[in-house]
Order: structure tokens, then C-alpha cells, then sequence
């Protein structure tokens, strides 16, 4: 499992002095694991709700392909907005890939805001929004159909004042390429990737993080080291790095756990394209990589100093 570098809470003017986020402070160790499989929420994802009607896999209704719906899952979504902010506050995401943080912003009473350039994409989390939340807790989610770059301009009325953006970029802006036997043509998500972004504006989605942040704000960038055309790509250093240079201060490193755990062994499931993989066994290929965990790194704008 590769760590991504990781430093003490700094007791200087990157914790704010208030109360609450003192609090918050204090439960940031340095590194720590999160369970985040969502293995219940996925066997319970098609049940059908008390209040709306069972949503259903259709032509015209499909579903988000695993490494999409992995990117920023509900459990992991619960432990950010739960940690970093408080009732009542903004929870903003970029390269969002489905309904998971809305719905989480709103199980704890914050408010949800997510960037959906991709009209497709929009209707079906629009979709997936109508069939799991009742109707008075629609009106605290909303999508504004803009790219990462364009945050601040999409965000506008809330300048200042976003309590977290949470972010999981996509291979392409981190150093890599989309792994093209994972991409699915009836995934929305897979879709509306190169409607995102391109690596040459990841910088300009950062600054546009910066501006929407209020003072102690909390930037969480969600990343998969990985093994691409026989290197090792870790994006979380280089984020970091650029994160850090528009003033950013790197608080923690969280290892989220992506798989469910029975006793002492992870349990992983291989896709088809794996298992096809494992069975051929005079293969010279490398093993079929499945990834378990994702590197979070929880970045604190200051209370004070130069907007960038």
C-alpha cells in the first residue's frame, strides 16, 4: 500500500483559534484509515425507497461503471463532510461523478453543491437524486454546469464561503492516461471525463478552490496510486506540491479503504477483464492490479494570509 508523505498538525496559523475548529484539529492525525467500501450501500442500492420509486437499470437509465462510482463513495463522502465541517455549511465537489456527496451533504444537514459540465451526466444524477432523497431534502443539493476551472465563476455566490471542496481528479489531469479497458460507453461518468478538464488547467482548478473556500476551509483531494506503462504514478505528491505553492497547508493523509473487510483479509472482487486475466495462466503479463485503497489528502486554507 503506498503512503503518500505526510506531516504533523502545525500549531501555527493554519488551525483556526474557534472552538469547533480546534476540535477538528485535534482529530486530524497525521495518518490514519477510514472504512469506506460502501458495500452495504451498494447491496442496498437498487431496494426500493419509501418514498420514491425503485430506480432501475435501463437503456435510458444506466448505471455508473465501478471506478466512477468508486471515486468518491458515500461512506468516504460521510467521514469528509463529517470531520472538516459543520452543520449548516457548503460542501462543494469538482469532478463530481455521482449523486455519493450530495446525498451525504444532506444526510448531515449541510448543503451540497457539485460541478456537472456534461448535461448527460446531470440528468442521471439528477435521476439518482429524485429516487433517494424525499422531496424537502432536494432543495439543500444542487448542480451548477460548470468545469473545475471554472469554479469560482460557477460558484460565485458563494466566494468565501465554501466550508470543503472535495475533488478526486480524474487519471488524465495526474500524470497518467484512462486505462482505456475500464472505460464504459454506457457509464455517464465515463462519458463526461473530457468534459472536465485538461492537465494543462488542473492549477486553475486549485485557485478556483482557493477563492471559494472560506478561511479554514478544507480542501480534500481524493487520488489512486497505480502502475501505468510499467512506472508507478502517485499524483498526491504533485498536488501537493501544487496546492501548497497558492498557500494551501497540508494537514493529513488518509488512507480510505476501499474494500470490505471480514476478520483479517480484505475482500476483493476481480472484474471480468481480471478473472479472464487470472485463468489464462501461461500469461507473461503482470498480475491484474485491483485497487483497495485511495490516498486522501486534507489540505486547510489559513485564517489569514494573501489570496492567491
Amino acid at each position: 500500500m503506498h503512503h503518500a508523505p505526510s506531516n504533523p498538525n502545525d500549531p501555527g496559523d493554519s488551525h483556526p483559534k474557534s472552538t469547533d475548529t480546534a476540535d477538528r484539529s485535534r482529530r486530524m492525525l497525521p495518518l490514519t484509515v477510514w472504512l469506506c467500501s460502501d458495500h452495504s450501500a451498494q447491496a442496498n442500492d437498487d431496494k426500493p425507497s419509501t418514498t420514491r420509486a425503485p430506480h432501475r437499470t435501463s437503456p435510458h437509465n444506466p448505471q455508473i461503471c465501478a471506478r466512477h462510482r468508486q471515486a468518491v463513495g458515500h461512506q468516504l463522502a460521510r467521514h469528509l463532510i463529517s470531520l472538516c465541517t459543520r452543520e449548516g455549511d457548503v460542501v462543494a465537489e469538482a469532478f463530481t461523478t455521482s449523486e455519493a456527496t450530495l446525498v451525504a451533504a444532506t444526510d448531515l444537514n449541510r448543503r451540497g453543491l457539485a460541478l456537472v459540465p456534461h448535461f448527460p451526466l446531470a440528468q442521471h444524477i439528477g435521476s439518482r437524486l429524485r429516487a433517494t432523497l424525499p422531496e424537502d431534502r432536494l432543495g439543500q443539493v444542487a448542480m451548477r454546469p460548470c468545469r473545475p476551472d471554472q469554479m469560482a465563476r460557477g460558484l460565485a455566490d458563494h466566494l468565501g464561503e465554501v466550508g470543503m471542496v472535495i475533488a478526486a481528479p480524474p487519471p488524465y489531469e495526474t500524470g497518467g492516461g484512462i486505462p482505456k479497458r475500464v472505460v464504459e460507453r454506457s457509464c455517464p461518468a465515463c462519458r463526461a471525463d473530457l468534459w472536465m478538464l485538461s492537465h494543462e488547467q488542473l492549477g486553475l482548478f486549485l485557485t478556483a478552490a482557493w477563492k471559494v473556500l472560506r478561511p479554514g476551509g478544507v480542501l480534500a483531494l481524493i487520488t489512486t496510486a497505480r502502475h501505468e506503462n510499467n512506472r508507478l504514478i502517485d499524483p498526491a505528491p504533485r498536488l501537493i506540491r501544487l496546492a501548497q505553492g497558492l498557500g494551501f497547508r497540508y494537514a493529513q493523509h488518509v488512507i480510505a479503504l476501499r474494500v470490505p473487510i471480514e476478520g483479517d483479509s480484505l475482500v476483493v472482487q476481480a472484474g471480468p477483464a481480471d478473472l479472464a486475466e487470472l485463468r489464462n495462466a501461461g500469461s507473461r503479463a503482470l498480475p491484474p492490479a485491483v485497487s483497495v485503497h485511495a490516498d486522501v489528502c486534507l489540505l486547510l486554507k489559513p485564517q489569514s494570509g494573501g489570496a492567491r
